[in-house]
């Protein structure tokens, strides 16, 4: 028996870019019929006339994590339409854990009222799959994870047994389903290894079957070139594929540099490195407000910062430093969230605003807030040009990923002030970029957030529609889908997506969530 044929949608494949009404049949988890199915039984019918028909999108870098186990709706994400994310990034991932890195994600995760009782990958999908999520999850293991699973936070190169301890961690953690491993070199204590670690756990996760380095370089902005080299040599010494992470140009100066950047990306895939990239299609990013500190500040992880922050003679020092390195910036960057009450009426205000309600100094007032809540501050950067966003999203190579977490209008998850790109990548892609600008053609847009990234990170029967695929699909009206969250009001979802199926069921139907929860684990892609 059909479970649910759809109707007249005009499909795209997500493969060729030429698309032609027709109708599909899904049955159980996955697309059985592709034609005309007019005189076919089914369980129901679904019109889809005067609407695009693509597979479910694919997030490939998502940082919802723990956020799976804390509210498995993942609404945010499937009224977008993506229907697999893949968390793990930017040198951060929910397991394998041991020692401080374990006691950090108890914390992190009793946050949002999840208790980490997990130690392993394998424990962690085999929670979420009981407690139920409403899209596919997938996820790489972060080397800021091993490190500090078997160093802490030392500022240091690791001695051969450490390494060697991390390398089987590493191992471990492909074993149990990682789809690759990815490193966060801006952030502690990612931002401590060196080229011969990266190769040396490159190489660890190749020999145990997925050869995938994905990075957030060491530097998005002066240096941001030379931090392209770097990971593009990773992949080279190790054999893998690597894949640069929310790929830009931060600061004024910088802009246009991508451009370059491409061209060596470009470069090294005709040398044969698999090498690729993603974007998400905004002008501001979001990261940690303690990215402003200098080096030498941010030495020895979070205690040894702490520490400096609370010697008043430093934070003098500091903050003429500070003031130095940003003047004239402190308008761009606004509060996204704080970790606890005491300040939270900061957020969503900039920082120039809270200054002059501090009665401080910009820098001051920084430091104040990092001290106050112990650095965890979430922070969101207006540094980027759109001329820049266009230039990578126009690069073959370059996939769609939202760097954001699955969110909802409640629960655990609504805190602070986001990113827009939590509600609203997706849509915005089509909007600003395919109808807007003029970026990218439809079919196109759709490649680059199915097939696309299904490839590089090695999704199997998925991010296409074709006969014996799992049936994740997304129909939606490809003349009004756009993003309405913005960065004042970034609770706000999209308009245009009508229906979204994630293995064969619809969680979202008629602009509605179903709650229905048919996700599974990706374990190695499968």
């Amino acid at each position: 028996m059909i479970d649910e044929i759809i109707e007249g949608a005009t499909l795209y494949d997500g493969d060729s870019g030429r698309p032609f009404a027709t109708d599909l049949a899904i049955v159980g988890e996955r697309i059985a019929l592709i034609g005309d199915l007019r005189d076919r039984d089914a369980l129901r019918r679904t019109d889809g006339r005067g609407r695009t028909l693509a597979p479910g999108f694919i997030d490939v870098h998502s940082h919802s994590d723990e956020l799976w186990l804390a509210d498995g709706r993942c609404i945010g994400k499937i009224r977008q339409g993506v229907t697999t994310e893949i968390g793990g990034n930017c040198g951060t991932s929910v397991a394998p854990l041991r020692g401080l890195a374990r006691e950090r994600k108890i914390e992190e995760a009793r946050v949002v009222g999840v208790d980490a009782s997990w130690r392993d990958l394998d424990d962690f999908f085999t929670s979420v799959e009981r407690a139920g999520v409403a899209l596919n999850v997938a996820t790489l293991v972060g080397l800021g994870t091993t490190r500090r699973s078997v160093a802490g936070d030392v500022d240091a190169r690791l001695d051969d047994a450490a390494l060697a301890a991390e390398v089987a961690l590493v191992r471990e953690g492909i074993d149990h389903g990682a789809l690759g491993i990815s490193s966060g070199l801006v952030y502690a204590p990612s931002r401590y290894a060196d080229v011969d670690e990266l190769v040396a756990c490159a190489i660890a996760a190749r020999e145990a079957g997925m050869a995938r380095y994905v990075s957030h370089i060491r530097n998005e902005s002066d240096e941001m070139l030379a931090a392209v080299d770097e990971a593009l040599l990773v992949g080279e010494r190790a054999e893998t594929a690597v894949h640069v992470s929310h790929h830009k140009a931060s600061g004024k100066k910088n802009w246009g540099n991508v451009h370059r950047s491409l061209d060596a990306i470009a470069r090294a895939r005709k040398r044969g490195i698999a090498a690729s990239a993603d974007v998400y299609p905004y002008t501001a990013m979001w990261t940690g407000l303690d990215t402003l500190l200098p080096d030498d500040a941010l030495a020895g992880g979070r205690d040894a910062t702490l520490e400096r922050l609370a010697d008043p003679d430093t934070v003098v020092a500091l903050a003429l430093r500070l003031e130095l390195d940003h003047a004239g910036t402190w308008h761009d960057i606004a509060i996204s969230s704080v970790s606890s009450l005491r300040n939270e009426r900061y957020a969503g205000m900039r920082v120039d605003e809270i200054a002059a309600r501090m009665r401080l100094s910009p820098a001051r007032a920084v430091l104040r807030l990092l001290a106050e809540e112990r650095l965890g501050i979430e922070a969101i950067f207006f540094s980027m040009h759109e001329d820049d966003v266009a230039a990578v999203m126009s690069a073959e190579f370059v996939s769609i990923g939202s760097d954001a977490s699955a969110r909802a209008l409640d629960g655990p998850t609504a805190v602070g002030v986001p990113h827009p790109r939590t509600f609203g990548c997706f849509p915005r892609v089509f909007g600003r970029f395919v109808r807007g600008r003029k970026t990218l053609e439809l079919g196109e847009a759709i490649r680059r957030m199915t097939s696309l990234p299904a490839r590089q990170f090695g999704l199997v029967d998925r991010g296409t529609i074709a006969r014996g695929a799992f049936a994740d699909l997304v129909l939606f009206d490809a003349n009004t889908i756009v993003d309405t969250a913005t960065y004042d009001r970034p609770y706000s979802y999209p308009i245009g997506v009508d229906v979204v199926w994630v293995n064969g069921r619809a969680v979202v139907r008629d602009g509605e969530i179903t709650g229905t929860r048919p996700g599974r684990a990706l374990r190695g892609g499968r």
